[in-house]
């Protein structure tokens, strides 16, 4: 079943991205997250996996400040990027989500143009002076969202007139445009047909070279396939996080045993 695991997801060198250190989330009176702490690398996939309602989406939505969103939300504990707290009073959530990018489980691209879904960001942060730069930056991140070539003769067409896995291409694109430092993505190609997941997948693995990115999936097969780490949780707990190989192949913790050989999920 998981014979896609790669040798190389043995291997771990990279320095941390994200701290997180006793995370707590609330929603009203419902403690949805319990004393989370884990280390999040750099350029590496790292994926979160477990039963439907476990809290891992919650936890990655605590990464870009997403929860902020939600008044019955409330988030402690303390979570750092490259040290810096994230919750910090002088942090701007606007200026965070874009050094973290995050790519939703339904395509949601803008109603606008190909070219204007990418050129948002950038424009609103300042990026290009004028509109060469705001051109050579579109290219560059349609280019790594792996779609430049099927519609650079279009880019004034809509976005929303193209396919689903084109669409999430094309939200992968905008996402990077802003040069975030991590991606977050939240069941991203559950949406998706086989073809359109694979050249997702291929995607990830790609961008990993320059990020640090952060994936929710239900599908454990792709967990296996595409991250170095995973992080697995239940009912609110972060139950073990290690190497994704040995999370497959040798948990520690029987709760993840049962989940893994699918005797709960």
């Amino acid at each position: 079943m998981y014979d896609t695991l790669r040798t190389e997801n043995t291997v771990s060198d990279k320095k941390s991205k994200f701290s997180a250190k006793e995370v707590q989330v609330y929603y009203g009176d419902t403690h949805a997250i319990r004393d989370v702490n884990v280390e999040i690398e750099d350029k590496t996939v790292t994926a979160f996996i477990g039963p439907s309602g476990c809290g891992k989406s919650t936890f990655l939505r605590c990464l870009n400040r997403m929860n902020d969103t939600i008044d019955v939300c409330r988030v402690s504990g303390d979570i750092r990027l490259d040290g810096e707290d994230i919750y910090d009073k002088t942090v701007d959530p606007v200026q965070l989500r874009a050094k973290v990018g995050m790519v939703f489980q339904k395509p949601n691209p803008f109603p606008k143009s190909i070219y204007d879904n990418v050129a948002y960001g950038p424009r609103i942060h300042g990026m290009a002076r004028n509109k060469a730069e705001l051109d050579e930056i579109v290219e560059k991140s349609l280019r790594r969202g792996a779609i430049w070539d099927e519609v650079k003769d279009r880019l004034d067409a809509p976005g929303t007139g193209l396919s689903g896995g084109q669409q999430q291409r094309l939200c992968i694109a905008r996402a990077v445009a802003t040069q975030p430092e991590v991606l977050l993505m939240d069941e991203p190609c559950s949406a998706l047909d086989p073809i359109a997941t694979e050249q997702v997948e291929n995607l990830m693995t790609e961008l990993r070279e320059k990020f640090a990115v952060v994936i929710v999936t239900h599908s454990m097969q792709q967990a296996a396939r595409v991250s170095q780490k995973t992080a697995y949780f239940h009912l609110g707990e972060l139950v073990e996080y290690d190497e994704t190989a040995n999370i497959f192949t040798n948990p520690q913790d029987q709760r993840t045993e049962n989940y893994i050989t699918g005797r709960i999920g």
